[in-house]
């Protein structure tokens, strides 16, 4: 779905039009990915969650504004990761997963 090496770079948002296997379409419709900022917000409150309370345990005396800088940290660094899986987790939920295509000759093939 999204071009190699460009992860943490500037072009993270990027995406094909199309799979260049199935041409299955990456973009329906405008507006498609709207509803992956739901899928966005619930990673993000699972970060944030899975963060506040590592640090609880492993640091117990930590500051609450020290606590609130490393999960800020933690949300921005994530963000072109958050950004992609929540595009990909979206998708999966319309477009179901017919197995695996030959590019070449375009049938399908046989698991084995």
């Amino acid at each position: 779905m999204f071009p190699p090496g460009t992860l943490y770079t500037s072009k993270f948002m990027e995406m094909y039009q199309r799979c260049s296997c199935c041409d299955q379409s990456f973009m329906p419709e405008p507006g498609y990915y709207f509803g992956a900022m739901f899928v966005s917000y619930g990673l993000n409150a699972a970060y944030i969650i899975a963060a506040w309370l590592a640090i609880y345990v492993l640091l117990p005396q930590t500051s609450v504004w020290i606590l609130i800088a490393i999960i800020v940290g933690l949300i921005i660094g994530l963000l072109p990761v958050t950004f992609r899986l929540s595009r990909v987790l979206w998708i999966y939920i319309f477009v179901k997963y017919r197995g695996p295509v030959d590019c070449e000759s375009g049938t399908r093939t046989q698991n084995q």
